[in-house]
């Protein structure tokens, strides 16, 4: 999806590399998990470049890379690091994912099918599997599919998922009610009509609506 939870990815940081390696990596492992995408880059490039960075941590450092360059719409650049962060680790399942999201970004949601399947394989129920996946199946025009795992999501995501969702269809004029986290037929109803059009995205800009998912 549109961003990814940093302290899940630096929890996987953790199991890849242990705490040890972590500290080895000092600042720029400390930018390479920040929420600024300019910072976030220039940490992960600096992981990249050490040869003495462990290629768990490479794999995770290509990985938040390409999810900065993702963030900023540059979508060549981030498949390039997907592709090297998965190379060096094949089940890297936010990579797996979040490589869907810009296949499905680039207009490649057959590319990205593959990919969110596998990242369900190894992440059973992750809602931003899901959602990517249900971004996927609406694009193809199978909106009952897209139905389904958008639902998923939201039950799998608690109220922060059902919160982008709620911001997002009222930024369309689909859902009229309040930003609360609760996943109402209201709701419900608003996403069905929107997977029944393929350029209905029920998710917000990256920028609309933080004050009411904080």
């Amino acid at each position: 999806m549109k961003a990814s939870n940093v302290t899940a990815v630096a929890a996987l940081l953790l199991a890849l590399c242990g705490a040890g390696g972590m500290a080895a990596a000092g600042d720029a492992l400390v930018d390479c998990l920040s929420d600024d995408n300019g910072r976030r880059i220039d940490g992960c490039s600096a992981l990249i470049d050490d040869p003495k960075v462990a290629p768990g941590q490479r794999s995770f450092a290509y990985g938040m890379r390409a999810l900065a360059y993702s963030l900023r719409g540059v979508f060549d650049k981030a498949l390039a690091d997907y592709d090297k962060a998965i190379d060096l680790n094949p089940d890297y399942a936010v990579a797996l994912n979040n490589r869907a999201w810009v296949f499905f970004k680039l207009g490649r949601s057959e590319d990205g099918a593959h990919d969110v399947e596998r990242a369900l394989q190894l992440s059973p129920g992750s809602p931003y599997a899901l959602d990517t996946r249900a971004h996927i199946h609406q694009a193809d025009g199978d909106a009952d599919a897209a139905f389904a795992d958008y639902e998923r999501a939201m039950r799998n995501g608690g109220d922060g998922m059902v919160k982008l969702y709620q911001c997002g269809l009222r930024a369309r004029g689909l859902y009229f009610g309040m930003i609360d986290g609760i996943r109402s037929p209201a709701v419900s109803r608003a996403l069905r009509t929107c997977v029944g059009t393929r350029a209905c995205d029920p998710l917000p800009d990256d920028e609309e609506c933080k004050p009411s998912v904080s």
